[in-house]
Order: C-alpha cells, then structure tokens, then sequence
C-alpha cells in the first residue's frame, strides 16, 4: 500500500490504490476487469463478467429500500496511459507510483498520468458495495472498458438483465458541476500510401515537446498547440522556401488527447543544410512569438544528428502528408448558440504515424448536432479520399440529450447544496460520455454525471483534489440515502 492508502475516507483511497497498481491503460483492461469480478466474488455479490471485459455488480436493496428504483453506479476501468519522456514505468505491464503534492491537497503519479479518470469512479462504487453500513436502494455497479478509446465497452454492454432507472455517472472532472447532456462523437482514420526512397545528404531531427496538451473535448477551445497540426504547418511553409525530405515521424499517443509532442525525421542536401536550419530558426521564433502566452514551456528544436543515407517519403508521399495536415478540418468549428461558451463541434488529430507502407493520421470528432457530426465526416472521407487515403470510422457513439423534470437532478442539487452551502452548475459537456449510450439502451433512465476534482486530465500532469472526492463520496452515500 502506498502513502494514499490511509487518506480520508480510507475505504475509497484504498481501492484507488489498488486500482493504481494494476495497468489498466485503454485496451488492457483485462487485469482490471479480473479484479472487479474477484471482488464481487470475496463479497458475496452476484455479478456478470462480459467477454469485452465490462463487469457488472448486483447488490440488494438494505431494509426499507426495497421498492425503490433500482440505481446504477456507473464508470469505466480504463485510463489513457501517458508518461514523461524519461520515465521508466512500462504502463503496458507495471501499475503506478501514487503521490500526495507538497501542500497535502492532490494525489498524483510520479512520471505518468494518475488515471483518477476515471478510477475514482470504480473506487466508489467498490467502497459502497463493500460497505454493509450504508443504507441505499437495489444497486448496479456497471464498470466499462475502454471508455477512452470510443465509448467502445458501454457501446458492447448487455442491458437486457438491467433494471436501473436512476443512472449515478461518476466520471466528470469539476466538483459542483453536474452534466446532464453531452457531445455524440466517433474516431476518423485515414491511412494514405507511404512510398520511400533513400536520399543522401544531412539528416536532422525535428521536435516540438513541452505543450500543455489535454482533453480534445473540455479544453479544445482553450487554444492550445496541436503537435501534429504544427508540423504540417512546418511541411507546408518551410516546405516552400527549403527542399527538404521526411522520414520517419510520430506525433501524440491517443486521439481524445490533444498532441502534446511530435518528432521527425529531416533530410536535406549538405548545400540547403545551412537554409534548413535558418528558416526552420525563423519559424520557431514566430510560432513561440504567437503562442507565448498560451504555452510557455514549448520547445522547439532542429537537432543535426548525422550525414549519410536516409530512408524518406518520395516527393508524393511528403506531398501527399502536406496537404492531409495542412487542409484536413482541424480544431473547433462551431460554437453552440444555446450555451455560451460551449463548443458544439470540433475534431483532434491526436495521433500521427508513419508506418513501414501507410501513414496514418486519427482523429477524434465531437458534436451535439448529429447532422452536424455526420457532415464533418462527410467532408473528412472527402479529403482523404482526393489524397488518396483509405479512411475508417469507429467509436461512433451517440448525444445524451437533456432531460427536462430530471428528478436526480433535482436531488442531487439539493443534497449538494445541504453538503456546501453553494447550488451546484447543472450543464452539458463537449465530450463523449457513456450516458449517451446506456441511456439508448434503457429507454427512460434518468442520468446524472458528476465527480470529485480533478486537473489536467489525460496528462502526466494530473492531479486529483483528496477533500473533493471526501466531499463526493459523501454526496453520493447521501443521495442513495435519501432514494428511499
């Protein structure tokens, strides 16, 4: 057990730490899901193991609750698993090393994402059904896989045995902020021909590092650097002044995650070296001189590795990468004309990628207008294909749509506001949230999302704030309590 272990209330903090120290990464979520099922198993609960990995947890109603309407407590076992260039931890197979901040407010990872996101979640739900004090109506403790990766485990989940009609989302981020509807979303991919060719001359190494990064659906619109974005900017107006080749290149890790890093390989005559380097100075400048105060720690560097024989994209092929970064729709494109300051539509290229004979660009596409999404994506087949790019679409999920007379909403606002004295936001989100997909499949549930506070998530600069999830948690054993 770590430091974290004895904070309060140690119920919750201690299944967070275990959950810690099992990898549970997106789309390696087996070890996580064991866990949960061996829990169900060591209480004596009934429980349902899916092959995805999704696992689902019964607990009776406690005398007096018995005719109240069946609850769902609600969230998903994976994390998007990122770390710091000169950590060690294999993510893939070690669990994570937990830390309190200085001033004894936040829990964190050393060197890695804390998947707080939505970890704290599972922790819960694990401390109520262990907990035989609690008073609470029938519970449904439904856990999801790769939420993070397209929504993929609510989209796989059977609910023909699920009778929940209050659906308890512990996966939002703002403490006193309560979702009540999100974004529909999906994953685009296009994968464009990568023919080589070997080119001799001065080989360099390209790289930007040291953006903030963040989740391409809550901070989207705070105008962050895109890694990705600011290489094809570098491609196509360097591009015009030097003749340069690229070898191999890579950018960002996930496709929800705004692109905090991208690195490339450069090749250039020995006689256009000394032109590379200036212009590529000149553009450094000016990129650091537009972004000073919006991203203070970018880095930005052209480092000279070697002279000799590189393999690069052809002429075609560099040609081909240009235009995908440069022309592709990129960023926010419309604001939601009901909600000041919500974005209604918007798309991330989060991960770029060269591989031995395709290059691939993803993207991660959001809207609460499904028209609206469904014509991004028009437009985005369209691009790929006059590139010549095959193209896939994956992780579709649908909007959750508000729901007027919500009777959680009202009690979880009350009890909220009983708890702190202040009436919590109720508001939508710019994201993927799996309400949108469990309420398609029970017709009628009435669905709130919320959480303890938490900091720049999907980041190896997250933080979760140890008083709010004590407030939460309390917030949450309250309203089981009171749904008698």
């Amino acid at each position: 057990m770590s430091v974290i272990s004895s904070l309060k209330p140690e119920n919750v903090w201690r299944y967070f730490d275990e959950i810690c120290s099992i990898p549970h990464g997106s789309g390696n979520t087996r070890q996580i899901s064991d866990y949960c099922a061996a829990f169900a198993k060591t209480h004596g609960l009934r429980y349902r193991q899916e092959s995805c990995g999704n696992v689902i947890i019964w607990k009776k109603a406690t005398p007096g609750y018995e005719d109240a309407d069946t609850v769902m407590l609600q969230g998903h076992m994976d994390m998007v698993a990122v770390r710091t260039e000169d950590c060690e931890i294999d993510m893939q197979t070690e669990g994570l090393c937990p830390a309190v901040t200085e001033d004894g407010a936040w829990v964190y990872a050393e060197g890695t994402s804390l998947g707080g996101d939505d970890g704290i979640a599972i922790a819960y739900a694990l401390a109520i059904l262990a907990d035989d004090t609690l008073q609470h109506p029938p519970l449904e403790a439904v856990f999801t896989v790769d939420e993070e990766i397209g929504l993929l485990g609510a989209a796989a989940l059977d609910a023909s045995d699920l009778k929940s009609r209050i659906l308890l989302n512990m996966d939002s981020e703002d403490d006193g902020i309560f979702l009540t509807s999100c974004a529909g979303g999906a994953t685009f991919s296009c994968y464009a021909p990568a023919p080589r060719e070997e080119k001799k001359g001065a080989v360099y190494e390209w790289k930007v590092s040291g953006l903030k990064g963040g989740h391409s659906g809550g901070e989207i619109h705070l105008g962050r650097l895109n890694a990705n974005l600011l290489f094809g900017r570098f491609l196509a107006q360097i591009g015009e002044a030097v003749e340069f080749s690229v070898g191999d290149f890579s950018g960002g890790e996930k496709d929800n995650a705004i692109p905090n890093q991208c690195r490339a390989i450069l090749a250039v005559s020995e006689k256009e070296a000394g032109n590379l380097e200036r212009e590529a100075s000149v553009f450094f400048e000016s990129v650091q001189a537009e972004y000073a105060a919006v991203e203070p720690g970018m880095s930005l560097t052209l480092t000279r590795k070697e002279c000799g024989i590189a393999s690069v994209l052809t002429g075609a092929g560099k040609r081909t990468l240009t235009m995908l970064l440069e022309h592709m729709p990129s960023g926010v494109l419309r604001m939601m004309p009901e909600i000041p300051d919500m974005v209604q539509t918007s798309l991330n290229l989060g991960i770029l990628h060269l591989g031995e004979s395709e290059m691939s660009l993803t993207y991660s596409v959001r809207s609460a207008s499904a028209t609206e999404k469904e014509w991004l994506l028009k437009r985005m087949r369209d691009m790929a294909e006059l590139a010549g790019a095959r193209w896939e679409t994956g992780g579709v999920y649908p909007a959750w749509e508000y729901k007027p007379g919500s009777e959680i909403q009202k009690i979880m606002s009350d009890i909220y506001e009983e708890l702190t004295g202040e009436k919590p936001v109720l508001t939508g989100i710019h994201a993927g949230v799996e309400c949108g997909l469990i309420s398609e499949k029970i017709s009628g549930i009435d669905c709130i999302s919320y959480g303890p506070q938490m900091r720049d998530i999907h980041t190896t600069r997250e933080r979760l704030n140890i008083a709010s999830v004590q407030k939460n948690y309390e917030l949450t054993v309250r309203v089981l309590q009171a749904l008698r």
